[in-house]
């Protein structure tokens, strides 16, 4: 994640699209960018690393958990990642990334590398392929790395980072528990989802009983017209054992035709 400088960046740079402000105000003005801003990127060689990083993250953690748990532990890691930096300017007043513009996915991706690295920390992986390192031991470097580059002001937010770290952490805590942060942000997801789609079928209801000028038919009304139906029939049918099919009207040959096809 980069951490541009507000004033420089409006001096050197275009406006970043989508970026999230950490100065309060700011904040105040673009909130979308709490959610956007994983999802922008400083320039190419910025999205290059962080995809590879994706990419080979993302491969391990679904070993373990299916796609949807990915996308949430992405979505919720960039989230409090961004909230973690903004609260850390907000206390910290850091000078050095005064009302500075957060862009990238690195946070996100921390909270998936994580997750795995605490969820198995014994698996080893191949470092740089000739090396075998345990996952712990790695999410351990990173951590430390951030921690010790807080205050270096090289523009990279290094909260944003721990802040996704953290919340990866605390994902995979009580993993097959009902009150796991992750399975209740699926069903969180799931009820609003259920919302929509509740509108949606109130809304095209409202709109066939628009178009065809009635109320909505209850259950009742639904068994008072099939029980007419039925009688209907029947007197139909007794017309023809009586004095044949040719007896009958073409209304009614029309309606028995009518009603065969509906079965």
């Amino acid at each position: 994640l980069k951490g541009i400088p507000h004033e420089t960046y409006l001096q050197e740079y275009a406006q970043p699209a989508g970026g999230l402000y950490t100065n309060l105000w700011a904040f105040a003005t673009h909130p979308w960018g709490l959610f956007s801003h994983m999802f922008v990127h400083f320039d190419a060689l910025h999205v290059l690393f962080n995809m590879i990083f994706l990419y080979f993250a993302g491969k391990m953690f679904e070993q373990f958990f299916d796609q949807k748990r990915l996308l949430y532990t992405y979505l919720l890691g960039g989230i409090f990642g961004g909230v973690l930096e903004i609260l850390a300017h907000f206390l910290f007043a850091k000078t050095e990334l005064s009302g500075s513009v957060v862009v990238g996915a690195s946070g996100s991706i921390m909270a998936i590398f994580m997750a795995i690295a605490f969820y198995r920390p014994n698996i080893t992986v191949q470092l740089f392929g000739i090396i075998p390192v345990r996952m712990i031991i790695i999410a351990g470097i990173f951590l430390l790395m951030d921690l010790f580059k807080l205050n270096s002001g090289d523009g990279t937010a290094h909260f944003a980072h721990l802040g996704g770290a953290i919340l990866g952490m605390i994902s995979v805590q009580r993993i097959h528990s009902s009150g796991n942060l992750i399975t209740l942000a699926q069903r969180f997801g799931s009820f609003v989802r259920g919302l929509f789609s509740r509108n949606k079928k109130v809304r095209m209801k409202a709109q066939r009983t628009s178009n065809t000028g009635s109320r909505p038919k209850t259950d009742e009304d639904y068994i008072i017209e099939s029980k007419q139906r039925q009688d209907q029939i029947n007197r139909i049918l007794d017309k023809i054992s009586k004095s044949g099919y040719e007896s009958l009207s073409k209304a009614e040959k029309d309606f028995l035709f009518n009603q065969s096809k509906n079965k």
